[in-house]
């Protein structure tokens, strides 16, 4: 086998001659809960924060986010995307840590057994975690503002009424009815079924485009 040559830069040094960073991830996981926008969180002995690790050697940044959430919140199977390198040098007072966050969106049923806290009163968070799930939030409500539950945490079917509750909870806020319908209608199919068991006229069951 040949002897691979050691790496050397423009300034005549090798890659361990550089200070190199502690790298992290740390995830964002949102759901529903109670008719409003709920996070995962986990306390350690520095307090509470976003589900979270170093990188172990030879590990890939999924496969580190994927053990945390196993390790720290006691949820699997899901599939959390990058959201943001925060790289502040002074971001963590342990030393120089970037972070790698993540995001990810599931149902309420994904995290049975997890600490969900409302979003709104998701305080105190260790590091620069508050930032990091402030980018979360204005992330997924910027995606659904203007498509019909892109995250599909609703399922295939569902009513205009069910669709816009689970808008108003992600917004946080109240939305016009009219032009709720208005601006999702053209990104839906109707069905043929109505939905069941229920007092008065049955609202119809719709699917996105």
């Amino acid at each position: 086998m040949t002897k691979k040559t050691p790496y050397w830069d423009s300034h005549g040094k090798r890659l361990s001659d550089y200070p190199q960073p502690s790298v992290a991830v740390d995830t964002a996981v949102l759901t529903v809960h109670d008719g409003s926008l709920h996070v995962v969180l986990v306390q350690n002995n520095t307090g509470w924060r976003l589900p979270g690790t170093f990188v172990h050697e030879r590990e890939t940044l999924a496969q580190a986010v994927l053990r945390s959430l196993r390790d720290k919140a006691g949820i699997e199977g899901l599939h959390p995307r990058q959201l943001h390198v925060f790289d502040a040098p002074d971001r963590d007072d342990r030393g120089w840590v970037l972070s790698v966050a993540h995001l990810v969106v599931v149902p309420e049923a994904s995290v049975a057994g997890a600490e969900l806290t409302p979003v709104d009163a998701a305080d105190g968070l260790v590091y620069d975690h508050a930032t990091i799930l402030q980018l979360a939030i204005d992330t997924l409500r910027a995606e659904y503002r203007g498509s019909p539950d892109p995250e599909g945490l609703l399922g295939a079917e569902f009513t205009l009424l069910e669709l816009l509750r689970l808008h108003e909870a992600i917004a946080g806020d109240r939305l016009g009815k009219d032009t709720f319908r208005r601006r999702m209608l053209g990104q839906l199919v109707e069905t043929e079924a109505f939905q069941q068991g229920v007092v008065g006229k049955p609202a119809r069951i719709y699917r996105r485009v």
